[in-house]
């Protein structure tokens, strides 16, 4: 599904800032697995999203999606296929619009049709059906603008907006860092259970060893532009926190933090 052959990657090169962060690095991540990365800071975790969602480009390699070489699209092209949620919950979200407007500009995603046409009463119902599975009361607040949601609501919505037209990717960036402990999970929950039912393609960096621990099927941990740990399936299963920990503190104390 999606493939990393070789990429390399400067930032600031030819000066006294220069910073690799990538050198030949390949990845190969099936049709519906689900990738949770972690990692000390600044080892490429974000940097990585950015090169698959055409945030950044790579100074060379290949990235294949789909069995499509999209190396150099651009940002805006790749997200006809390709959903993000950031960490901030006021990205991903159009705050002075309403609920109802925010799904059906999701909803016409890659259509003509006018935001008008969206709004018809059996698309409402439909909203309110979708709104009602992720258990946040969300259904009864159509007509209220996002940016007077919590939090946590709203990264439920950016979740439900992204995923709400078939794409190939998902990529979270973070998505539940900036909420608290008890939302946070909801959010993991609500996340695991939309990947499993639409079978999405998934890449999640997190600081969350817990959560990249229990959810997903595949756990990598990157130091420097490289792959410390990858396990998948029956071999992530023998992954705990504690391991990961271990590893992560070897980084950590090698980097000086």
């Amino acid at each position: 599904m999606l493939k990393l052959n070789d990429i390399s990657k400067k930032f600031n090169p030819f000066t006294l800032n220069e910073v690799n962060i990538f050198e030949k690095f390949n990845l190969n991540v099936k049709k519906a697995e689900f990738v949770s990365i972690v990692g000390s800071n600044g080892p490429g975790k974000t940097t990585l999203l950015n090169l698959v969602s055409g945030n950044t480009f790579p100074d060379s390699g290949k990235i294949i999606l789909a069995e499509k070489d999209i190396t150099r699209s651009k940002e805006h092209v790749r997200a006809r296929n390709i959903g993000r949620v950031f960490q901030d919950p006021s990205k991903g979200t159009a705050p002075e619009m309403t609920v109802a407007e925010n799904l059906a500009i999701a909803d016409n995603k890659g259509s003509m049709y006018g935001l008008s046409l969206g709004l018809n009463k059996k698309r409402l119902e439909y909203y309110r059906e979708t709104l009602s599975q992720l258990g946040l009361k969300l259904e009864d607040r159509l007509d209220n603008k996002v940016g007077s949601l919590s939090g946590g609501q709203r990264q439920a919505l950016a979740l439900l907006i992204c995923t709400m037209s078939p794409i190939d990717l998902l990529l979270l960036d973070e998505h539940t860092a900036a909420l608290d402990p008890k939302t946070s999970e909801s959010i993991m929950e609500l996340t695991e259970r939309i990947i499993k039912q639409k079978g999405i393609t998934t890449l999640m960096v997190t600081h969350n060893l817990k959560f990249a621990v229990n959810y997903g099927t595949r756990i990598l941990m990157m130091d420097k532009g490289k792959k410390i740990i990858d396990k998948a399936d029956k071999d992530k299963q023998s992954v705990d926190i504690s391991s990961l920990l271990k590893v992560f503190n070897e980084i950590s104390i090698e980097c000086g933090n």
